[in-house]
């Protein structure tokens, strides 16, 4: 793969996630639906979404940052880092006071991360030997 082509593939991959995250959030989410009840599902596609929002927003947020130099994206990356931080907290916080049955729902959504991250790496893995073979 050339240097082009890689960032083209990073790019497309970095724009898919939050797609993926979400739509893994709502198969879950209606699979709980039966299992559990309608909030629980709720809750659940709602994690899936905050984390989701949360990735779009930290990539388009780091991809104009890093733009600026490096004492500016240092700083402006700090700050970004502690107030996206300090809304998720906050978000949790409200669910623990409103809602703390349905806490564990919302985390397993906003969670959702995790296993996409993964299969994300394990196909870029395949597609990596893929182009090596």
């Amino acid at each position: 793969m050339t240097t082009g082509e890689l960032g083209a593939y990073e790019d497309r991959l970095l724009r898919r996630i939050p797609w993926e995250i979400a739509g893994l959030a709502a198969v879950l989410a209606l699979a709980a639906v039966p299992l559990f009840d309608a909030p629980t599902g709720l809750f659940f596609f709602g994690g899936g979404l905050l984390s989701a929002l949360g990735f779009a927003w930290l990539r388009q947020s780091l991809t104009r940052f890093l733009a600026k130099g490096a004492r500016g994206a240092r700083r402006s990356g700090v700050a970004l880092y502690v107030l996206r931080l300090v809304l998720i907290c906050a978000i949790f916080w409200l669910i623990i006071l409103l809602y703390p049955e349905k806490l564990l729902a919302f985390g397993a959504g906003f969670s959702t991360v995790v296993p996409v991250s993964l299969a994300e790496a394990v196909h870029g893995l395949l597609q990596l030997r893929q182009w090596k073979a």
